[in-house]
């Protein structure tokens, strides 16, 4: 299974065995119980505990996390809850853990809980390897790459092997790459966690999470999570994204070619600056991405002049929706200072690629940022 291609995996990946006149993809199924007689000691014994659809999934995301090896995935309601599964599963009064201060921005949330549950939290830059200075005595790190917004990229394998010899646990957020651009278990790291909301599922129309674990020890303590906290998936969001998985190796090649013609463009305009995507050469990133990343994501980020300029050229688009989020088959950009919680200039765009024609898509950004530049 190891050898076949990613677009061979994402379209077989956790489908069941044929069956004589069952469809190949088994609908979802709606249960909160199941018949149990005697002791219960099957695999589906209550609607929070487990189902036959989100089990189809959990196996598709592993063999897509590690080709043809033994791992456990759980998926989650939401990408937060996978998330605060690995820190609130692992992390007890009196640990410290190091989190990017350049992730996601519902990260200060989970810190202000951490804090408050007796957990020391340490944060650094995930550019340069920042967190290795405070990574001593931690018992997990916690690493964004790329980040979002930034699109900084850390070493993983250097970040993981001083993590594990100071017995440290390493997890690392894959939202952006997803597993056909990068695969945190190869690289050392003890959990894979993603937003399915974004790149993995691809059309904007459902929340969902994961965790992938090699021990399952480990596994274990982030299932007991979810039962506890109720963080489950419905059975139509699980069966939506395991359907959505089979076109994830056509969509993200498109996004990703399309993201670096984009980038291309951009780096040479006159009103951009700042500009950041991992796969083009002259990125501050490039260096790290090309030797642990297969495919460089569908996000950019870059900076205009003001928040005017911004606004401007947002309204301007013509294919691209503004809104929130990124990794859909429709681009969207915004103007990420909106929210508050990200450490960006007013004029930070971050631009999610989507799966448009790169010509058209190039065109309509190029005649944005010229209407946006002529209005200053």
């Amino acid at each position: 299974m190891s050898t076949r291609g990613d677009g061979t995996r994402a379209v077989r990946a956790g489908l069941p065995e044929p069956q004589q006149y069952e469809p190949t993809l088994p609908g979802p199924v709606f249960a909160a119980h199941y018949h149990l007689s005697g002791e219960p000691t099957g695999p589906y014994t209550y609607g929070r505990d487990g189902n036959p659809t989100w089990t189809r999934l959990e196996e598709a995301i592993g063999e897509l996390e590690a080709p043809g090896e033994d791992v456990q995935t759980t998926v989650f309601a939401s990408g937060m809850a996978a998330i605060s599964a690995v820190l609130l599963s692992q992390a007890r009064s009196g640990d410290a853990v190091v989190l990017p201060d350049d992730g996601y921005q519902a990260l200060p949330l989970l810190r202000e809980q951490l804090e408050a549950y007796g957990v020391e939290v340490r944060t650094a830059p995930t550019g340069g390897d920042a967190q290795l200075t405070v990574l001593e005595g931690a018992k997990l790190l916690w690493l964004e790459t790329p980040s979002n917004p930034g699109l900084d990229v850390c070493d993983v394998r250097r970040l993981v092997e001083a993590a594990h010899a100071g017995g440290t646990l390493v997890a690392v957020d894959n939202t952006l790459a997803t597993p056909l651009g990068q695969r945190p278990l190869e690289l050392g790291a003890d959990f894979s966690v993603a937003s399915d909301t974004k790149g993995m599922t691809g059309h904007g129309d459902l929340l969902l999470g994961h965790v992938t674990c090699r021990d399952p020890e480990l596994t274990a303590g982030v299932r007991r999570w979810r039962k506890i906290a109720g963080a489950i998936p419905g059975p139509m969001e699980a069966w939506l994204a395991h359907r959505s998985l089979a076109t994830l190796e056509l969509r993200i090649e498109r996004q990703c070619a399309n993201a670096l013609a984009l980038a291309q463009v951009l780096d040479k305009h006159q009103a951009v600056s700042g500009l950041r995507y991992p796969g083009l050469p002259t990125d501050p990133s490039y260096a790290n991405a090309v030797r642990q990343m297969r495919r460089f994501g569908s996000v950019v980020s870059f900076v205009l002049a003001d928040r005017g300029t911004a606004e401007r050229f947002l309204a301007g688009l013509r294919l691209v929706e503004d809104a929130t989020s990124f990794g859909g088959v429709r681009s969207t950009a915004e103007r990420r200072g909106r929210w508050g919680g990200d450490a960006v200039p007013e004029g930070f765009i971050r631009f999610s690629v989507g799966a448009e024609n790169a010509a058209d898509l190039v065109a309509d950004v190029e005649q944005a940022l010229a209407g946006a530049v002529a209005g200053s």
